[in-house]
Formats: C-alpha cells, structure tokens, sequence
C-alpha cells in the first residue's frame, strides 16, 4: 500500500479567460495520508474547488500530476465520493431512491433490493430514518444534505471529496452537521476511516473537524501555510470553545488568513 492516498507534485491549472490565459493555480504540492482528514480554506478565488475538480478527475492539470493511490487520475472514479455545496438530489427520486441509485452505479453486483435496505440503513445512520420515501422538496436544506452525504457514503469508496457542503446552511444545522460528519468519522476504526479532503471559508469548522489545513493564497492559487491541529480525537465543539488553547490557534490562524485578504497581490498574467 502506498503511504499516500492522495499526492499532488506541482499542480497547475491554467484557464483561458477571454482568449487570455488566468492561471487559478501555481505549484500545488501536497500528500493526504490514508484515513486523513485535511481541509483547504481560502477566500473566493484562490482556487479552492479548481483543486477539488481536479481530485474530483472532472479537470486535467495543466501541469503537474494528481496520484490516487499512486496511480495518476485520469477521471472520475469510484474511489472516490463527492459532496457538493449545492445538494444535487434528483428530485424526481425519493431520499431512498437517490442513495440507493448512486450504490446500483458503483456496485453492479448487488441487486435493486439490496440497495434499498443499504440506503435505509444509512439514512439511518445520518439521522433520517423513517424519511426515506420523502422527496427532496419535503426536506429542509439540512435533511437533503444528509441524503447526500448519505448517498457518497453508501458506495464506501475510500476517498471523500467536500465541497464546501454547509456552506449554504443555517447556522443551528450547519453545527448538527458537522458533528454529524464527525460522528461519522471519528466512530471509524482508524484503518477504516475515510480519507477527506474538506473544502471551507470557515477557520473554525476546518479546526473542529481536520487533522491538518492548508490555507490558499490567490492569484495565483498555492499552498501558503500549512497547520497540524493540536487537538485529541474524538472532539467536542464546547469542550474546544472553553479551552483557551484552542481560541489562541484560532486567533492565530486568522490573523494569517485576514492578513492573506487584504494584502496586495499581482494581477494574473
């Protein structure tokens, strides 16, 4: 097994803007071990879901290499699970019917039946049993993105890719859900933990759930600074606000980052 499940050497992505070339990012280079949670946050711009899509296999690097498993991406793949900012349920499907659909994709093995009762069980565990024959127009934005962080989960595959996925949520649900995905994780043997790559904006959700963040700085997007967070498994959101170590880090990670906002930066180019 290779001791990394996700290395980037050199990653640049180059778009043509108005026939101009706009480079999004400039000599990305990191490793996610197996079973590792990293967060990448940033301000709007700095590339943030261009790195996803990239991992996502949906955009070819315009230099560099992406390595799964030690082998280069060449697209989407069943080793890897995404969930979006956006729910993107079907909505002509049940809760029930949109996870097992995505579990009939990746295991063409299993029968119809077999997948209703995998997609009832993990309703269940993301808190939505019994809701399982509720369209997404009867959900709250809070329960359609626990069908969809149900419907990545389901297929197992051993990488998860977040986009941002409580970005356009309350305050009071976007705290259940991170718990949620730290119940989750954090119940995982760590052999069997999932390894996620979590993008955010949010300095306090990335600590609260990441073992590592990376901060992106734009124009072009790279790698800035990296930051271990120092706090035990499993986590608690009171416990970390009453601990004065943790309101030190988290002061100290925002004065990088609201340094990083407001400093001048060259044009693209």
């Amino acid at each position: 097994m290779t001791s990394s499940a996700i290395e980037i050497r050199n990653l640049g992505v180059v778009y043509k803007d108005r026939g101009a070339p706009f480079r999004a990012l400039d000599k990305v280079s990191f490793t996610v071990k197996p079973g590792e949670f990293v967060s990448v946050i940033g301000a709007s711009g700095c590339g943030k879901s261009t790195l996803l899509s990239v991992l996502e296999g949906l955009l070819a690097p315009t230099e560099g290499e992406v390595l799964i498993g030690g082998k280069p991406i060449s697209g989407p793949g069943r080793d890897r699970s995404v969930v979006f900012q956006q729910y993107s349920l079907f909505p002509w499907m049940s809760a029930r019917a949109n996870v097992a659909f995505a579990l009939e994709q990746a295991k063409k093995s299993l029968k119809r039946r077999e997948c209703l009762e995998l997609a009832d069980k993990m309703l269940a565990r993301v808190g939505l049993e019994g809701f399982g024959r509720r369209f997404p127009k009867e959900l709250s934005g809070g329960q359609q993105q626990r069908v969809a962080i149900a419907r990545a989960l389901v297929v197992d595959a051993p990488i998860l890719l977040m986009d941002e996925p409580f970005g356009a949520i309350d305050a009071k649900n976007r705290c259940l859900l991170q718990e949620l995905l730290l119940e989750l994780w954090e119940g995982e043997p760590d052999c069997e933990r999932k390894t996620v790559v979590f993008i955010t904006h949010d300095l306090e959700e990335a600590i609260l759930l990441s073992d590592r963040i990376l901060m992106l700085r734009p124009n072009p997007g790279h790698v800035h600074a990296e930051f271990q967070v120092p706090f035990e498994r499993p986590r608690h959101r009171l416990e970390l606000l009453r601990n004065p170590e943790y309101q030190q880090f988290v002061s100290d990670l925002s004065d990088i980052f609201f340094e990083l906002d407001y400093q001048e930066v060259p044009a693209n180019g």
